[in-house]
């Protein structure tokens, strides 16, 4: 009876020999790469909304450094460290000029207006902006409209040292060359008014700027369209004094620029019947170049260079790529606060009323289960734990009796004489040469005396009536598998504090929620209860998956048959002890769930209970199996990146709410399975490390599935688990 599963077994080991490989150690170099481009990602998104840009501040410097001629003079000023100038349009001479642009809606609204009144104006573009829109810096550009720096970012220069300065300049440059093929030699700082006002702090910036070859431009009338002071209140304030040439501010974008177009449809006819000439601003400077007799010409824009369009566009595509991660980023917030507030809703009724049903008195699973019980301990190397476990197993108080099957999976640290030594009566122990997990299974199986099996990990020590409480819900001839209670025994290091956690939460209380939607997806292989009839109708453990539990579980969903959860049947498990070693353990699992799904995807679209379970089953674990794993980090980088560039008291607010969310749901978990309250103080430290380590698990999970890897026996070390239960 064992030769033929034992020789089945062998012909596995040799057809699956080449296609198992070890699992790959954490790949630091993979979390290194995803979190330098995310940061990557986030600081470009931080610098292209203004994050670094500083606001202008309150100035009390003098104008002692700056020349008289210029405080006084015009608003085009040309400033270098060898020469100063400053110009002044002719009479009745006005240019338009608009800041802040360009904006996809209101610099098209502006033009419109321009084109209809036969007007250009001069546009200073943030790089930003052209790097976002750069089609409408083509229009402008395409229209004969001249273009200048805002800078790229709209900081105070004055606050910034050279070299940002300059970076300012030159990315501006680069965005604008990429989008219309020009380089422009206009420049107008952000927070600049008209000559008067320039002071000391500004005054260095400007000759600075001059250095590198541009014009500054500031302004003779302000339209403070930027408040919104209303149509009639812009048009007065851009009103030069009696036929004096004037440059007007505009904003063409930062926000509703209705009252501004409405303002220059009723100004630009109004100062040409009044004997105005609209020009831009070089056009006006020339103009002035002209009367003065001066042989002299500015052109506002050259040809840009091809490397410069290139790198334009390299420049251009980065803020974008930002810009639009950062969208994809925040609409993955939304996606993850919904999946966890709408589980948590789930499971806080479902759940609840699962622990309520059962705790109501006299409820029952039917008439006592007293048939004898026979438990299958798959064991590989497991000498440390191996004497507890099967003591415990041995001497557990079911009153029908049990027997304890001990397959010895080709162990090489004497595990099976460990067992022989214990002398228990009721106890065997076959040997066999090694051929995984599902292997040993079936020889425990084939070899099994009675129709009860119950399926046990050879490190977890059960509770003496674990056996008992876990086969009474066969009491229902419709319950064909039983998942235990699995409870972390080694709960000292903060490791294992989170695992206990998760253990409780998204192990014990997720199986309320599936038990109740008839959806159980996972019968857990450290304490797990089965029909003979059930297994062998879903064909018996197969290495199909690296998760035969989980595969199994849903082969039996399918079947018809229904999985329940006693939480009552206690067993004790060694979790992993280092970063390593739950590492092994969460990629295998990972990776193994994975399998099964996609081993059973096509039976979505059976008909009957088959189509049905699968549907409710692979939705489930899709999400909170795998999305939600996956997601769940963008709710701390989303937060670290609030912390930084965006409003801190809100972030922190949403933060807290989402880490009182998984509070909420840790207490209720913790309380239904009466488990004391003060391990969870470990739970926000979770949020750092512990998450992150299992995103990593699942990125590498699911490239490991793509590739098509296979995986074997992946043997944790242990330390043996009595002492650590018995402390528990």
């Amino acid at each position: 009876m064992v030769e033929p599963a034992v020789r089945s077994g062998r012909r596995r080991v040799v057809r699956s020999a080449r296609r198992r490989r070890a699992v790959p150690p954490p790949s630091w170099i993979l979390l290194g790469t995803v979190l330098a481009l995310l940061a990557g990602v986030l600081l470009v998104g931080a610098y292209a909304n203004a994050s670094f840009a500083p606001d202008r501040r309150e100035s009390t410097a003098g104008q002692r450094e700056v020349p008289t001629s210029v405080v006084t003079g015009g608003p085009i000023i040309s400033a270098s460290s060898d020469m100063v100038r400053s110009y002044r349009l002719p009479p009745r001479t006005i240019a338009l000029t608009f800041d802040d642009g360009p904006d996809p809606v209101w610099t098209r609204e502006v033009l419109r207006v321009l084109d209809a009144h036969q007007v250009k104006g001069t546009f200073f573009v943030l790089g930003t902006q052209v790097a976002r829109h750069p089609e409408v810096a083509r229009e402008l550009a395409d229209g004969g409209h001249q273009l200048g720096v805002h800078t790229f970012t709209h900081p105070d220069l004055a606050e910034l040292p050279a070299w940002r300065q300059r970076l300012e300049y030159a990315q501006t440059q680069l965005a604008v060359a990429s989008a219309t093929g020009l380089r422009t030699s206009l420049v107008r700082f952000p927070y600049s008014s008209h000559p008067g006002a320039i002071d000391n702090r500004d005054w260095p910036v400007m000759t600075a700027a001059g250095d590198l070859g541009y014009l500054t431009l500031l302004n003779d009338t302000d339209s403070q369209d930027w408040s919104l002071p209303g149509v009639d209140r812009i048009v007065d304030n851009a009103t030069p004094d009696d036929g004096a040439g004037a440059i007007t501010l505009w904003h063409d974008a930062g926000g509703d620029r209705a009252q501004t177009v409405a303002a220059l449809d009723r100004f630009i006819p109004m100062m040409k019947q009044r004997g105005y000439r609209f020009v831009t601003a070089t056009e006006g400077l020339n103009l002035a170049f002209a009367a003065a007799g001066a042989d002299h010409r500015v052109d506002a824009a050259v040809p840009a260079t091809a490397a410069d369009r290139w790198r334009g566009r390299m420049l251009i595509w980065a803020v974008q790529g930002a810009d639009s991660m950062l969208t994809v980023f925040g609409g993955l917030f939304v996606v993850v606060g919904l999946l966890t507030v709408g589980r948590t809703f789930v499971l806080f009724v479902l759940a609840g009323r699962h622990a309520r049903r059962r705790r109501a008195k006299g409820w029952s699973w039917g008439p006592p289960v007293t048939a004898p019980v026979s438990v299958i301990v798959p064991a590989y190397n497991e000498k440390e734990g191996i004497a507890a476990a099967v003591r415990s197993l041995a001497g557990g108080d079911h009153p029908g009796g049990i027997e304890v099957v001990v397959v010895d999976d080709g162990s090489t640290d004497g595990t099976a004489d460990i067992v022989d030594a214990l002398g228990l009566p009721n106890v065997r122990v076959v040997r066999k040469p090694n051929g995984g997990k599902p292997s040993a299974l079936n020889t425990g199986l084939a070899l099994a005396r009675h129709d009860l099996i119950v399926m046990v990990d050879g490190d977890t020590v059960f509770e003496p009536d674990a056996v008992r409480r876990l086969v009474q819900p066969f009491a229902d001839p419709q319950v064909g598998a039983v998942a235990g209670n699995v409870k972390v025994g080694n709960r000292r290091s903060l490791i294992a504090k989170w695992q206990h956690i998760e253990y409780v939460i998204g192990f014990n209380l997720d199986r309320r929620l599936y038990e109740t939607l008839r959806c159980m997806s996972t019968v857990p292989g450290a304490i797990g209860g089965f029909r003979r009839e059930a297994l062998r109708y879903a064909g018996g453990m197969t290495d199909d998956t690296l998760a035969e539990d989980t595969d199994i579980t849903i082969a039996l969903g399918r079947a018809g048959w229904k999985v329940v959860y006693e939480e009552t049947a206690r067993a004790w498990t060694e979790a992993p002890a280092t970063i390593g070693q739950l590492w092994k353990q969460r990629y295998r699992w990972s990776y193994g769930t994975m399998q099964a799904m996609w081993k059973h995807r096509r039976s979505v679209f059976d008909r009957g209970a088959s189509g049905r379970f699968t549907r409710r089953c692979l939705f489930f674990l899709s999400l909170f199996g795998v999305l939600l794993p996956l997601l769940a980090p963008v709710i701390d980088l989303l937060a670290l990146y609030g912390l930084f560039f965006l409003d801190r008291k809100a972030t922190a607010v949403a933060w807290l709410a989402m880490l009182g969310v998984q509070a909420a749901t840790a207490v209720v978990a913790f309380r239904l399975d009466r488990e004391k309250l003060g391990v969870l103080w470990v739970l926000p430290l979770q949020q750092f490390v512990y998450r992150q380590l299992m995103y990593l698990v699942m990125v590498q999970a699911v490239v490991t599935a793509l590739t098509g890897g296979r995986l074997g026996w992946q043997k944790l070390r242990r330390t043996g688990l009595e002492p650590a239960v018995r402390n528990g």
